[in-house]
């Protein structure tokens, strides 16, 4: 397995990999589901191009030995902080450690290339089980939530009308990208 930051030509196969882990019966493979809480899409290839072209943020993608995309994560700097966002793990290969090691790749990556001293996060409030996980990984409940995207269906189409977001956080002292 090999980490490398994604550059354009990955683009499709990042949108691919985000969206089989979250959407849609594919999705059901794996536990990271968002179907029972959201249609439509979860990132399309706009979005993806600008992360990619902006300085400020980083998609890092973990490829197997045949150069497969097995894992990716969306890295955004802010000050002292960064933010983490869409972890995908192919879903056959959830629950098997990826998602662990691809977390801890992206805390070191930061705290290494950024400085960052913290990674922070916006979770759906109604994912307890993806919470919990977070959580058994040394991130804590900040207090903060943050409205769900209601109305814009590049976000997804939720499917009820109580969906917010939590704010999670963890401090990265001592941690580096080894």
């Amino acid at each position: 397995m090999r980490l490398v930051p994604a550059v354009t030509t990955d683009v499709g196969d990042v949108v691919a990999l985000v969206e089989s882990a979250f959407r849609g019966e594919t999705s059901r493979a794996g536990w990271t589901t968002e179907a029972d809480l959201l249609d439509g899409r979860r990132t399309g290839p706009d979005e993806i191009e600008a992360i990619v072209a902006d300085p400020g943020q980083r998609i890092l993608l973990l490829r197997d030995a045949g150069d497969e995309l097995v894992a990716s994560v969306v890295l955004r700097r802010d000050g002292d902080s960064a933010w983490l966002g869409m972890l995908a793990i192919r879903p056959v290969l959830q629950g098997r450690g990826t998602g662990r090691a691809m977390l801890a790749a992206a805390e070191g990556w930061v705290a290494e290339h950024w400085g960052a001293r913290r990674m922070r996060m916006t979770v759906i409030a109604q994912r307890a089980e993806l919470i919990a996980w977070y959580e058994r990984r040394g991130y804590r409940r900040t207090g903060e939530t943050a409205p769900f995207f209601y109305g814009d269906p590049r976000f997804g189409l939720p499917k009820r009308d109580d969906l917010y977001f939590v704010v999670l956080e963890k401090t990265l002292t001592g941690i580096s990208a080894s």
